[in-house]
Formats: structure tokens, sequence, C-alpha cells
């Protein structure tokens, strides 16, 4: 396939992300009210974004911005201080426009990492955003910052690849201050030299997105905000287990107290493949490391919900996408698409995405046997540097 060819083909799908920003805006402008709890209040279809848009102005007036405000918003804030403050750049504007313009940074964003990946080809490049179009549709739809957080995460490895270590890191601690779990991505950091220049930057970043909320809010209120988010997220992890390992294990065999030894057996498997330190030097075991990274991410957050998966479907496909892959691996990427993206679509009937589906938190299924591929992968591949 020629140059121009593989050219008009990430064409394509970058007007393919552009035109689902569009449309899901559309489709949130002009959805009627939604009604989270019978009886309830209605709030308006674009409830997130409203969130992250109020969110900005209670910090500047002072209010405890983890606390519930129904005149506004339905469900809480659970982002950084930080997060809330840099949203002040879409806070302000009509939300006709805030609203398209948050949805196409998440979109675009992912369209940009994924464009920067090294060593893929416009092709592959276009694959694999076209793999991920339909969940990156469903999370804009519903003004979730899971776009971002993917895109974020593969613009940090991307940009590191490429030796770019200021906004690596940039992007990297952004994504930590708007979920912490982003900060599993600073694990890309120990595969390149120059670590004096990346801790560095990591920790101007930290140190500036963490003092940045006092341009607005004093340093007192500044602690007492932190103190208030942490609670929040200590509360919020004991009261959910999401569409991930921890709610399949609940679903399916009723075991609703090993929250805790999940996540800690699930972090160890993802460290070991890095005791192969001789392999460090090998992209194609870097990019398996970027997938894993993503579907880690999802199916072993105790706050995954169907949204989310945009980030585990950027894994898979670049897993698949980024190197040759034989029949089996193929069967798990069609029922990846199958189960993960097609599984809440109105194609399925909805006796069995309500009755079968949703229950048994059968979207998270294929995103945990990949990552068990990924690692298996990653254990037994050989070192071909070391062959050469």
């Amino acid at each position: 396939m020629d140059n121009k060819r593989r050219s008009n083909i990430l064409r394509i799908a970058l007007i393919a992300y552009i035109g689902i920003a569009v449309i899901a805006t559309i489709q949130g402008l002009s959805a009627g009210p939604k009604v989270y709890i019978p009886g309830g209040r209605p709030y308006i279809d674009y409830n997130n974004f409203r969130i992250f848009k109020f969110s900005f102005y209670h910090l500047l007036a002072g209010k405890d911005i983890y606390q519930l405000f129904p005149d506004d918003h339905w469900d809480l804030y659970k982002y950084s201080p930080g997060f809330a403050l840099c949203f002040g750049l879409l806070s302000w504007m009509p939300d006709p426009i805030g609203l398209l313009l948050w949805n196409l940074i998440n979109s675009l964003c992912l369209f940009a990492g994924i464009r920067l990946l090294p060593r893929l080809d416009d092709n592959k490049k276009a694959w694999i955003l076209l793999f991920c179009l339909l969940e990156m549709l469903l999370s804009i739809q519903n003004t979730q910052s899971n776009g971002l957080m993917a895109g974020l995460t593969v613009l940090g490895f991307a940009l590191a690849e490429r030796r770019n270590y200021l906004l690596s890191t940039l992007c990297i601690v952004f994504s930590f201050y708007i979920k912490i779990y982003g900060a599993l991505a600073f694990i890309f950091y120990l595969w390149y030299p120059d670590k004096g220049r990346l801790a560095g930057w990591s920790i101007c970043w930290i140190l500036l997105f963490a003092a940045l909320p006092l341009l607005v809010v004093s340093s007192h209120q500044l602690v007492f905000l932190y103190r208030s988010w942490f609670n929040l997220l200590q509360n919020d992890r004991s009261a959910s287990i999401g569409l991930s390992v921890m709610g399949l294990l609940e679903s399916w065999f009723h075991l609703s107290s090993v929250k805790n030894l999940v996540t800690a057996g699930g972090l160890i498997l993802f460290l070991v493949p890095l005791l192969r330190w001789q392999l460090y030097p090998d992209p194609n075991y870097r990019l398996l490391y970027l997938a894993s990274t993503l579907i880690w991410m999802v199916i072993f957050n105790h706050k995954a919900e169907s949204p989310t998966f945009i980030i585990a479907m950027a894994g898979i496909g670049i897993w698949f996408f980024s190197r040759e892959r034989d029949l089996p691996d193929r069967v798990l990427l069609i029922l990846s698409f199958l189960l993960i993206s097609m599984s809440v679509s109105d194609l399925v009937p909805a006796g069995i995405r309500n009755g079968f589906i949703r229950p048994y938190g059968i979207k998270a299924v294929m995103a945990i046997v990949v990552w068990v591929r990924i690692v298996y992968e990653q254990l037994t591949m050989p070192n071909q540097l070391a062959a050469a």
C-alpha cells in the first residue's frame, strides 16, 4: 500500500473522530432530561460535563467541591482541585460550544496519541482508531473524561519514545490529576535514559498541578480540599466494584471481600514482566506494556463502567495491530469487539442486555482475557535483539 493511500486511511479515521464528537454533542444538546433515581428531579442529559463545569465555579466560590450540589448537577465531582481549575477554560463558554470542545478534546487526544506511536504505519494506526470508534462514541455520549485519559496515556508513551520528556511527563501527570490510576503510566520511564530529567520534569509538573488552585483559593482551603478528595476516594473505593475483575468475582461467584487481594494480585502480575529487563530495548515489548497498562486501568478499576472501556479498547487495539497475529489472536480481537463494543448496543435485545450482559459484567470478560494473553506474551516472547 503506497504512502498516499495510507495517509487517506488515517484521514478517514480523523474525520470519523471529529464526526462522532459532533454527533455526540448534538445528541446531548437535543436530548431530554434524565432522571437518575425513581421519582427524583430531572437533570440535563450531559450531566458529567455539568459536573466538570460547575466544579470550577464551586472552586472559585470557596466551597467543598466534593459535596453534592443538587441544584447544579447529579452525582459528585471526583477529580483533583487542579482539574477543576483547568476546566475553567471551558466553563465560561456557552454549553453548546463548551460541550463540543470537550468532546473534541476527548476524541482528538486519543487520535493524536495513536498518530504519534512509533514503528506503526498509518494503516495500522487507522485500524486501531477505527476499532475503538464505537467505544469512543459511547464515552463522549456520556461526556466523560475516559477518551482524554486514554489519549494522555498513549501520548505520554509516544512522546517518551521520541525523548520529548517535558511533554511526556506533562501528559502522565495531568492524567493522574484527572484520575489517580493515571499514575500507573509512570512505569514507562523505567525504559528510557536520562532518568534524572524524567524525574525532574515529573516532580515539577506534580508540584505545579498540586499548587495551581492557589491562584484562586487560600492554602488553608486547598489543604482542606485535598483532605476532602482523599476521603471521597477512600469511601468510593470501599463502596464500588465496577465492571472489573472484582465485579466479575462478585457477580459470578459472590466473592465480595477480596477487592484488595485481587488488586494486589493484579498489580504483581502487571509488574512481573519488568523482571525481563533485557527486553527493555525491544519496541515490541514496550508496546505490549502500553497495551497492558491501558487494559489494567479498566479491569482493576473499582469504578469501571461501560464508557470507561474506551481505555481498554485502545489497549486491545494496540496489542493486536502492533505486530502480525495468528488465528487465535484474531478470534480474541473479534470476540473483544462483539462482547465489549457490540454487547451493549441496540443490536442486542434489551432483555439480554439487562438480564445477562449487564448484571454479569460480560463487557469486562474479553478485556480480562486479552490482558492475561498480553502478560503471557510478555513473559514468553524471545529476546530478538540478543539473538540478532
